[in-house]
């Protein structure tokens, strides 16, 4: 019986206990992300500058559960206005906007555009996106670009960090920049459950005018390093859009001639996209980027049009990081930042020579003249000295030619009716024979056919290394030398130096040596034009440099011909004084 009592007595007390958690069931644990405790779940980031205040607790109870769980895994963060956040540093001002935390413009200090203000290498542009932009799995602009991030700065030893937030309806990122003291900045972007994504770059590099973009010298192309040799993406070519694994990139960018805005990774890519654009210019410097369309769809007024890359560095993961370069293409200062940007000089085939003859001219420069176009002179008189054994050779060798001149046309004289037959197919055997002869002539006299081109060919790879180093050298751009020449990188606006070269060929041509073969004569005689011609365009260093060298040539040549006029009167004038005495003796007797 008193079994049966707690039997009844458990089953009661068990009713109760069901009955209480169906009328008052316990309020379930919050939601939180996997990886994170519950307790951090709910924490409340510090305020940050331009935050909006947490909605009140009543809202909060009106929204539905999934409002509210998603409240609870990240708080809104954005700023209330548009800012513009100015950065100094070494040689440079940049420009952020905390509109889709892009970069506006990036201004190099110590040099000059066209219009004689700083040089920007961001291109001004109708509207975005700018550098350092989002952009989408399909590559348009993200809406993230038009969110208003919240802005922290600080400054310490190592440079001043610039750190944008937002999170919000557009999405979730950060974007934080780090100027360090030696010209580069560190950048890490990252985005929140975006899927696949990218970071702009571009279009092109800075604000070059109408002369610079006409111009055969401004090389304009997307740059990239992946270890083997430095690849080149020339903006005009027909195939459109690139693409490139991002597996063992070093660094990649946009580059003209002189300047260079590179990213140097810290983590693999998945993969780099280089766009194509037309540009077209609406108000002064400013311009309007349009997509290229297929080659068989352009328009007469489109192909007439510039064409400038952009860039889309899309992540391997949820982040873009490295070290951005945005400046001058200076081979010293690019080569003691340890990523290989100083590929980006390009010093041509000859680049091992390019190389000491730059390091030559800046010494020049800095330590006896300041002026690059007088430097370029005392260079150019260093070569000459260095290569006179070669041209001392190819002179000589060339004038005793020319003295076998007559009897090398008496020998093609002697064969000349007898190299056809009478049906006027050339006779192999005779021409054979008459080349024998010749060359037993050339035996004779001790003299070797090749020993005037062959020295100059040993020269040929010093001159090419000096030319390109003089294309390429940003130490030319906007120098100037003397009077009206105050850019030795353009064009002399007078035509005046290529003139005067001109004339120093011809007179140049004059005192060489004729070749035996009219056909030879008359293409040297054409020469000095066709150099006058070319050189109407180059820039003024190139020209001072080959006119300066004419000059020296000249001057070695007028200094062969005294030399020998004078060797040639020595043996007379003692023939003449050994006569006197012996006059002299017939006349006493």
């Amino acid at each position: 019986m008193e079994t049966k009592r707690l039997l009844i007595a458990a089953l009661l007390s068990l009713a109760v206990l069901l009955a209480w958690q169906a009328l008052f069931p316990p309020e379930p644990p919050p939601d939180s992300p996997a990886g994170v405790e519950p307790s951090r779940a709910v924490e409340a980031e510090p305020e940050r500058p331009g935050a909006p205040a947490p909605p009140p607790a009543a809202e909060a109870q009106e929204a539905g559960p999934a409002e509210v769980a998603e409240e609870e895994t990240f708080e809104p963060l954005a700023a209330r206005g548009e800012e513009r956040v100015a950065v100094e540093g070494p040689g440079f001002q940049a420009e952020l906007s905390n509109r889709g935390a892009q970069l506006l413009s990036f201004r190099l200090t110590e040099h000059r555009n066209a219009a004689g203000g700083p040089v920007d290498l961001v291109r001004e542009r109708e509207r975005g996106p700018y550098p350092f932009a989002l952009v989408a799995a399909d590559g348009t602009a993200s809406a993230l670009n038009e969110a208003l991030f919240a802005v922290e700065r600080s400054r310490a030893e190592d440079g001043e960090t610039v750190e944008f937030a937002y999170r919000g309806p557009e999405g979730r990122a950060t974007k934080r920049f780090v100027f360090r003291p030696d010209g580069t900045f560190d950048t890490a972007i990252e985005v929140a459950g975006a899927g696949s994504w990218g970071v702009w770059l571009g279009p092109g590099i800075r604000n070059p005018d109408a002369d610079e973009e006409e111009s055969r010298f401004a090389h304009k192309s997307a740059v990239y390093y992946n270890g083997g040799g430095l690849e080149k993406i020339d903006p005009k070519k027909p195939s459109g859009r690139e693409r490139i694994g991002g597996a063992g990139l070093r660094w990649v960018g946009l580059q003209d001639t002189y300047f260079l805005t590179a990213l140097v990774p810290d983590e693999p890519l998945a993969e780099v996209v280089f766009e194509p654009f037309l540009v077209e210019r609406i108000d002064g410097a400013a311009a309007r980027f349009t997509p290229v369309p297929p080659e068989e769809e352009l328009s007469e007024a489109q192909e007439s049009l510039t064409r400038e890359l952009g860039l889309i560095l899309r992540p391997d993961a949820d982040r873009v990081a490295g070290v951005s370069y945005w400046g001058p293409k200076v081979y010293d200062r690019l080569a003691a930042l340890p990523y290989g940007l100083e590929r980006a000089v390009d010093l041509g085939f000859f680049s091992l020579l390019a190389r000491p003859l730059l390091l030559g001219l800046r010494w020049i420069h800095d330590n006896v003249v300041s002026n690059y176009g007088w430097a370029i002179i005392l260079m150019t008189v260093l070569i000459r000295l260095l290569l006179f054994p070669l041209t001392h050779k190819s002179f000589v060798s060339m004038q005793k030619m020319q003295e076998l001149n007559p009897k090398m046309q008496a020998i093609r004289t002697k064969w000349r009716s007898k190299l056809k037959d009478k049906q006027g197919r050339p006779n192999a055997e005779a021409q054979r024979k008459m080349n024998e002869e010749i060359m037993a002539l050339y035996k004779a006299e001790g003299v070797n056919p090749a020993g005037g081109c062959l020295p100059m060919i040993l020269q040929i790879p010093v001159l090419f290394a000096f030319y390109n180093l003089l294309s390429a050298a940003i130490e030319l751009r906007h120098a100037p030398w003397l009077f009206w020449i105050d850019d030795l990188s353009a064009p002399d606006p007078f035509y005046v130096l290529p003139i005067v070269m001109g004339a120093s060929q011809f007179f140049q041509q004059k005192l060489t040596p004729s070749a035996a073969d009219p056909m030879q004569r008359r293409i040297f005689a054409l020469m000095p034009i066709f150099f006058t011609i070319l050189f109407l365009g180059f820039p003024s260093g190139l020209v001072l440099y080959w006119l300066t060298n004419n000059i020296l040539g000249i001057g070695q040549q007028v200094g062969y011909k005294r030399w020998k006029e004078r060797a040639a009167a020595a043996p007379a004038a003692k023939g003449a004084e050994t006569e006197k005495p012996k006059k002299a003796k017939k006349a006493s007797r």
